[in-house]
């Protein structure tokens, strides 16, 4: 009987332990993108090499990112990730989000349009196929209460309606809102609905004292920032306005 299926597993093995002790010493500095899939599949399966599964998935889905968001339908076709597998990589996304939203959450710190809601933001919507719109609901402090997903699908003025976003400050005591949407597109330019859309979210919040702090546009790497463009400010100012121009009307 041949010794060369032992060697083999031998030799995945010591594989396997160089690269656990390359994440004991250093975390994941230095690991190439497979190196990272590979370790964690190591994690559903025995004694078996990982590295060329590893490879597929980035050769696949291009970053240990796109594998993490990569469809189950789409994982388990890759040679050497199976259910098990699956499970593993699915459980580390969700951690992800988890982390991302206790971070967001427990800062304890005024947040408006910090990096911690930018950082849920992409990790929760920055994979999504299809346009969805949240908003991060607030307290007096600008400390985020809780999230909400309320549309999903093409946005427009249309669609999105304020009273059901201004509804759920209410319920939720809310004392200010940051809107988000993402663009599966990767662009995060700005539409004309998308500007439409804040500025009837803006002059709606004026009648109800919900303050608007941002609305976010998320990307597949990257955001757009109403409040650091300045839009929300110029659009506070129009609502103002037009209120004012109101309360003159004989």
């Amino acid at each position: 009987m041949s010794s060369k299926p032992k060697e083999s597993i031998d030799s995945h093995k010591d594989h396997r332990k160089r690269l656990r002790q390359r994440f004991e010493k250093d975390g994941l500095a230095g690991f190439s993108d497979y190196e990272v899939i590979e370790l964690l599949l190591t994690l559903s399966k025995e004694q078996v090499d990982c590295k060329p599964a590893g490879k597929q998935a980035i050769k696949q889905f291009h970053s240990v990112r796109g594998v993490l968001d990569a469809p189950t339908r789409n994982l388990e076709q890759i040679h050497g990730i199976g259910r098990k597998s699956v499970f593993v990589i699915k459980l580390v996304r969700a951690l992800a989000e988890y982390y991302y939203g206790e971070r967001m959450h427990q800062d304890g710190s005024a947040l408006g349009n910090s990096q911690a809601v930018v950082d849920y933001l992409k990790v929760t919507m920055g994979a999504l196929d299809r346009e969805a719109f949240r908003v991060v609901y607030l307290n007096a402090q600008h400390v985020p209460k809780t999230v909400e997903i309320l549309f999903e699908g093409t946005l427009t003025s249309s669609v999105v309606y304020p009273r059901e976003v201004f509804r759920k400050a209410l319920d939720h005591n809310a004392a200010s809102v940051i809107l988000a949407h993402n663009h599966p597109s990767g662009s995060i330019e700005p539409s004309e609905h998308d500007r439409q859309i804040t500025r009837d979210m803006i002059l709606a919040a004026e009648f109800l004292g919900v303050g608007i702090l941002d609305h976010i546009i998320i990307g597949a790497n990257s955001h757009f920032s109403f409040a650091d463009h300045g839009l929300m400010r110029e659009y506070r100012k129009q609502a103002m306005e037009f209120h004012e121009s109101r309360r003159k009307q004989p």
